[in-house]
């Protein structure tokens, strides 16, 4: 234990000794609060004036028992809730109100420091009997969420619980009457969990059950999806309902909601903020802003913590764990027998559970050829063929069996799509080139096929699989395919011209070439436009889903040769700005390095980036696990395992914390995955604390 943790740790325990007469007068459940001693108020301290963005540690809570905390609702024991408490107390946190949060944004008074938001969640009768007495106990105000369906209108003796096929009893949750007298106590405030949508609905031919709230309902009699108007009805009848009844039964209807699952997008903020709940609690990693109140991040308590890793977790709530990713081909899940790809499923499944990383790169689009081009698509779409319905059954596998969530980022294009034989007002408008005699040409022997990102129908379309993709399936995040560049003869197009005219350029890309310092001008209009292009896809895909990390590849010749951002319109600068993640294509093979090289330039390409500020935080290097220069079959270009091991170690050893590889082959087994593992995994180089 590092001196950090320790100073924590006895810091708790001394507060938890004042306190320990507490933790022993809850020695079982029952209907009454017993008997507490006092406490001291707790203090304010005020500070001189509102700060818009002062951090705010939102902590969430489920259940709460004496003896054997059940996971299964996420319980924490009593005796430990009361632990925490002391502990906060004790480390100069002062818990706050909604009210608290109100008054401050609304700028009529100042939060203290170390500011603390305590949410309890599901609304169980344990929190009536257990929680609230320990809250009074400490003076700590709280938000309690409760589940409008799960309340006891409907007599039933049971209730769904997460889904359709899970049944809880009734009394294992709050009635009314308890909701009240809780309400009436001034120091909990009452949200909304929502009326009905913490379930799970169907969500696929295959038959995953996704949570309701952020999921197209599937109908296997027609093979169709829910729509945007019957899903947006659903929200809305959901959102008013368990408004209304919050207000009719305690008198004051809800300003704050919590996402069942933590899942949420757009659509759902603006719906249940147009019902007055303005404020939104997630699962998101993070702290809380006062001036972001509509996606504040909360700590998850989960699996009863001891005070040392609740005092570590309390401490650093924003810190953002290692990636590790993999980028999968779906193209060789596909199988045109059902039960072949059902086989191949759950052994990519099996194969990334035991590999133990985080982050799953998971291929959207059909590229069978391997030419980067989407013509297909592995989700329902409005303007592609789809070749399976296959994504969103493979992201939720992933997420649900592997026995730990992974954050899966579905991979794109940029502008290398085919819409086929649109209609010739419809068509968007290619890439075009000027050759180096001057002579006008469409595109670039060897170079993807692209859309130009000046076109406003290319941004239409592709917005539109973009915008699908997230309504279809449970996604974390975008890879932005490397094929968003402009080499220093592109765009030559008429609407590129035109908006090269228009930021007073010349209209000819031949004038500006001769220009050095219209040419920089050039290159840095042109970085924009793709910079802004992507920004225009993920907003049209956080309507229906949120968040979600954004990460672009970037050729590692732009970070180690400033000078060729002119070929690719590509700026690692930028792009650590404009994105989440950075993923740079540390792949030294395809920059024709010798293999007894590959070391050292990897090694060179860590150094250049650790020169950039924060820059080792937001970069995955992403190494290659095949040599696609070298002739021969697939066995034969595999690189060798462990010189994809030594690789990692040596990021880690430089300070690089994220990385992956690509492809990945869970067919053949490459790269293996026993010896893989010790160089990817997070819990085996270096080991989880």
């Amino acid at each position: 234990m590092d001196k950090r943790n320790r100073r924590a740790f006895f810091n708790g325990l001394a507060a938890v000794a004042a306190f320990a007469v507490v933790a022993s007068a809850f020695a079982a459940d029952g209907a009454g609060a017993p008997a507490l001693p006092p406490v001291v108020a707790q203090e304010t301290a005020a500070a001189s004036q509102v700060v818009p963005n002062q951090p705010i540690l939102a902590i969430c809570y489920h259940a709460v028992e004496d003896t054997d905390p059940d996971q299964t609702f996420v319980a924490v024991a009593t005796a430990k809730l009361v632990e925490q408490f002391a502990w906060l107390r004790a480390n100069g946190y002062h818990v706050i109100s909604v009210d608290d949060i109100v008054a401050a944004q609304a700028g009529q008074r100042a939060l203290p420091d170390k500011p603390v938001l305590i949410t309890f969640d599901d609304g169980y009768v344990n929190f009536y009997t257990r929680a609230l007495p320990i809250l009074k106990a400490f003076g700590y105000p709280a938000v309690l969420a409760i589940v409008g369906a799960w309340m006891p209108d409907s007599g039933k003796a049971v209730v769904k619980y997460g889904d359709d096929s899970t049944e809880m009893p009734r009394n294992m949750f709050l009635s009314w009457d308890q909701v009240r007298e809780i309400a009436r106590s001034g120091l909990v405030e009452i949200a909304a969990h929502t009326n009905a949508q913490h379930e799970g609905i169907l969500a696929n031919p295959q038959g995953n059950l996704e949570p309701a709230l952020v999921t197209r309902r599937f109908d296997p009699p027609s093979g169709t999806y829910e729509g945007d108007a019957a899903y947006r009805a659903r929200l809305s009848a959901d959102a008013q309902s368990i408004a209304e009844r919050i207000h009719r039964e305690t008198g004051r209807a809800p300003r704050a909601v919590v996402w069942p699952f933590g899942a949420y997008n757009g659509m759902a903020l603006s719906i249940y903020g147009a019902s007055g709940m303005t404020m939104a609690l997630t699962l998101d990693d993070g702290v809380a802003k006062l001036d972001q109140l509509s996606t504040m991040p909360r700590l998850f308590v989960e699996h009863d913590p001891d005070i040392v890793h609740y005092a570590i977790q309390a401490q650093h709530p924003a810190e953002k764990e290692p990636i590790r990713a993999v980028q999968i081909d779906l193209d060789k899940v596909y199988d045109s027998d059902p039960a072949q790809q059902a086989r191949n499923v759950d052994a990519l499944v099996q194969r990334l559970h035991d590999l133990t990383i985080n982050v799953v790169i998971l291929q959207a689009f059909a590229d069978p050829e391997g030419t980067g081009l989407a013509r297909q698509t592995y989700f329902p779409n409005r303007r592609l063929p789809m070749r399976a319905d296959l994504f969103n059954r493979v992201a939720w596998q992933l997420k649900t069996r592997a026995g730990y969530s992974f954050k899966i980022y579905g991979w794109l294009p940029v502008l290398s799509f085919d819409f086929g034989a649109l209609p010739l007002v419809e068509q968007p408008t290619l890439v075009s080139a000027v050759a180096k005699d001057g002579s006008a040409a469409k595109g670039v022997p060897g170079q993807y096929h692209r859309l130009s990102p000046f076109d406003p129908k290319a941004a239409s379309l592709i917005g539109d699989v973009y915008e699908d993709l997230a309504r279809n399936a449970p996604i974390d995040g975008f890879l932005f395919h490397d094929d968003a560049l402009l080499s220093d003869f592109e765009d030559a197009s008429p609407l590129a011209l035109e908006a090269y005219r228009q930021a007073g350029l010349p209209d000819s890309v031949s004038a500006i070439r001769a220009n050095p310092e219209l040419f920089a001008k050039w290159t840095e209009l042109k970085t924009t436009r793709l910079i802004d292009f992507t920004h225009v896809l993920t907003d049209r895909a956080r309507v229906y889903r949120s968040p979600l990390t954004t990460v672009r590849n970037i050729y590692s010749r732009v970070v180690l040769e400033p000078q060729s951002r002119d070929w690719f319109a590509q700026d690692f600068d930028r792009f650590l700005d404009a994105y989440d993640y950075t993923a740079i294509l540390a792949m030294p093979r395809l920059e024709g390095i010798e293999p007894g090289e590959a070391r050292s330039w990897l090694s060179h390409l860590v150094e250049v980036v650790g020169g950039h500020p924060n820059a080792l935080e937001k970069t995955i290097f992403e190494v290659q696990a095949v040599d696609w220069t070298q002739p021969g079959t697939s066995r034969e270009r595999i690189i060798p395992t462990t010189t994809l091991v030594d690789e990692m170690r040596m990021f880690l050893r430089m300070g690089a914390r994220n990385f992956g590889y690509y492809p990945d082959d869970f067919v053949i087994d490459a790269p293996t995955a026993a010896k893989l593992h010790r160089g990817i995994s997070l819990q085996s180089y270096p080991y989880r604390p």
